[in-house]
């Protein structure tokens, strides 16, 4: 599993122009499953989502975590995180995990999130989606569980 993390001001989400997901000083994340993704992946990410100290303490330094914050979560599912566009024109997605199980993972991880004890919203799995991400510093990690 991939997952572009940026911490944010605020962030939301609509789909079909109404707005499914919204938080305010948090962590906006970006999901991929890539073939061979199993449920440990999920456990790896989520706990290594909101251990990360990316948040500044008082002397200004990257020394808080998520849980350390209360920060919100905002997570949208992005299958095109595993595009390859190495060759030719048009990018290949037979890296990405088939839906179905895409969804499941997706899912789960969302869940392993709101058992940490955060507020968290999140897009719709597979819908056409208007994401807003007001990166905060700008600070954006990738976090790959292999």
């Amino acid at each position: 599993m991939k997952v572009v993390l940026q911490r944010v001001k605020e962030a939301s989400v609509e789909v079909d122009q109404r707005k499914v997901g919204e938080i305010g000083k948090g962590l906006t994340l970006l999901v991929g499953a890539k073939n061979g993704d199993t449920e440990k992946d999920c456990s790896y990410l989520a706990d290594k989502v909101v251990n990360l100290r990316i948040f500044e303490d008082n002397q200004g330094k990257m020394n808080l975590s998520a849980l350390d914050m209360k920060a919100e979560i905002l997570v949208i599912s992005q299958f095109t995180l595993y595009g390859d566009a190495s060759k030719g024109r048009r990018p290949s997605f037979t890296g990405a995990l088939e839906p179905r199980e895409a969804e499941r993972l997706y899912l789960k991880f969302v869940q392993l999130l709101k058992e940490k004890g955060l507020r968290v919203k999140e897009g719709i799995f597979g819908a056409k989606m208007l994401v807003k991400i007001f990166n905060w510093g700008p600070v954006t990690f990738i976090l790959e569980s292999r």
